[in-house]
């Protein structure tokens, strides 16, 4: 440089863009003039680079430094998957260019892959002594170095995973290097945030931006493979990290998918997720809808899969996880049903996407529209009919049933279709009926026609094998009410034979007496009781039915 250096007075030269900075260069004239110094994991790429730089070659000297680190690279970090991770997150801040030119980052990703395939191969017996022991063993026999990868920058830890992913690493370790990495960088996304107003009018912060590049980037690298079971409480979490920072559809679709997949096995809390629009509802329900829609394309994909007969017994897997997921949305709806600002829309459209095979009993969805109809008293009488429609009277117990028929939130319609079926069902128990006749009504509706084709004879065959089951679902719940009626029958004889009360009598009270929907309430029931919602009757008793 000073003998190209322009005139002969040089008085100072400049090394633009100098790696590693002055402490680096530093080492470098102390490696130029025999001064002795160890080489470490924290400055190794730093020399290499710096090295480089000053094109410190075999042409000018043998062993010169470019040789030293070269070997020092190759002999100690190359062959320690710790070493190799430190020494690919000094390379974070050194210029890019000249780490991927001189292969420094691609080294360390290979010998972090490779080592950590050697100690896969090496712990799969301890793997084996884990089955049968604690939780917290098994985490330490699945991989011990998950925690060193969170240290590394989103970049090099993306290149990592896929480099561990081409070699074979096992899906466990992989799932849990990414929740590592999820748990430690994602630090500071409280529950404050979701409910901050001026959040979602501003711009995202850098931070943010950084998040959700972290967010986008730990779902693209989820194993793809059936075998592997990512935990549904950290999808949950990354599904609302993902909605909370903005990230892409693509991505929040990925992680909708992936919890569709196991709907059947997740909790109310987790559908709980606060909702980001402003005057909206406060949970979001579109979400839940989607994964829904989700669930219901998996088990009709599984159903078609299955051509020909079901022979696994009464319940298939497919409709015992969609009865599972109907009393989960109806738990679901009672739950967000007291939100002043859920519009009926959204609350009828997650009511009707389920089929009508996915409730055996509809307790829970009536607990659910009655609880909407307390907090939404400004419905129209139109509005409360089309919501009760959805209600299945003939599907609500004894209980309900008793409960509905005094519940002054409901229109007059449903409460006389409520006691046509009361007094029907009475019927039928004090005659001996079991319900053939309806049973058999509903099979002969699904009878295949030899006129239909192959395709439409299947569907129509596989519609009657669900309500088969339903009705097999439908006459258990029957028979153990039936065992209580009969209870009820037999203290009646008793009260008969006592005080001369006839027998009706006593059934009807005993029937008044059911705990799970208890009410009370007097008086006779006044057209005019729709206008007064939830208000006392004239007679001065309150109702006492909660629905909390």
């Amino acid at each position: 440089m000073v003998a190209e250096a322009k005139g002969s007075n040089v008085s100072s030269l400049e090394l633009i863009n100098f790696p590693g900075g002055h402490q680096t260069f530093e080492l470098a004239m102390k490696f130029c003039y025999g001064m002795n110094f160890e080489i470490t994991t924290f400055d190794v790429a730093r020399l290499r680079c710096a090295a480089e730089y000053l094109e410190m070659t075999e042409e000018y000297r043998e062993q010169n430094l470019i040789s030293r680190t070269d070997i020092y690279l190759n002999e100690i970090v190359f062959q320690s998957l710790q070493k190799s991770v430190e020494v690919l997150s000094t390379c974070e801040m050194l210029p890019p260019d000249t780490v991927d030119e001189i292969e420094i980052s691609n080294g360390c990703v290979e010998a972090i892959a490779m080592n950590a395939c050697k100690e896969q191969l090496v712990s799969g017996l301890s793997k084996l002594d884990c089955d049968g022991k604690s939780e917290e063993l098994k985490e330490d026999c699945v991989a011990w170095w998950v925690e060193d990868l969170s240290v590394l920058r989103i970049d090099y830890f993306q290149r990592v995973i896929c480099a561990m992913g081409r070699m074979g690493v096992r899906s466990d370790s992989i799932i849990a290097s990414l929740m590592h990495y999820a748990q430690s960088s994602l630090k500071g996304i409280g529950k404050c945030q979701f409910w901050n107003p001026s959040r979602t009018n501003s711009s995202p912060t850098s931070v943010e931006k950084d998040q959700r590049i972290i967010v986008e980037t730990l779902v693209s690298l989820m194993p793809t493979d059936k075998s592997s079971s990512i935990p549904l409480t950290f999808l949950f979490g990354m599904l609302k990290m993902a909605i909370m920072l903005g990230a892409t559809i693509p991505c929040r679709l990925e992680l909708e998918r992936r919890i569709a997949l196991r709907l059947e096995m997740v909790s109310l809390d987790d559908l709980l997720i606060p909702s980001l629009q402003s005057g909206d509802s406060l949970f979001d329900v579109d979400t839940v809808h989607r994964l829904l829609v989700n669930f219901l394309q998996r088990v009709e994909e599984e159903e078609t899969e299955d051509y020909g007969y079901e022979s696994d017994g009464f319940c298939s897997s497919g409709h015992g996880s969609l009865l599972k997921v109907g009393q989960l949305i109806d738990a679901y709806l009672a739950e967000i049903a007291p939100d002043p600002y859920l519009s009926l829309q959204k609350f009828i459209a997650l009511i009707e996407i389920l089929p009508d095979y996915a409730r055996v009993i509809d307790d829970g969805l009536y607990r659910a529209v009655d609880i909407y109809l307390k907090a939404h008293p400004a419905l129209t009488e139109q509005e409360c009919k089309k919501l009760c429609k959805l209600i299945d009277c003939q599907k609500l117990s004894e209980e309900a049933c008793n409960h509905a028929a005094q519940n002054d939130r409901l229109p007059l319609q449903m409460v006389v279709q409520v006691l046509y079926f009361e007094q029907l069902r009475l019927k039928n128990a004090l005659s001996g009926s079991s319900g053939d006749g309806l049973l058999s009504q509903r099979i002969s509706s699904g009878v295949p026609s030899a006129a239909m084709s192959p395709r439409d004879n299947y569907a129509s065959l596989r519609r009657e094998n669900r309500e088969l089951k339903l009705e097999i679902s439908r006459m258990r719940v029957r028979l153990s009410e039936l065992e209580k009626e009969q209870m009820f029958m037999k203290q009646g004889i008793i009260d008969k034979a006592g005080n001369g009360r006839t027998f009706l009598t006593s059934l009807s009270k005993g029937i008044g007496r059911i705990a799970i929907f208890s009410s009370q309430g007097g008086g006779k029931r006044q057209k005019s009781g729709r206008k007064s919602r939830g208000s006392e009757g004239k007679t001065g008793r309150s109702r006492r039915y909660s629905v909390s």
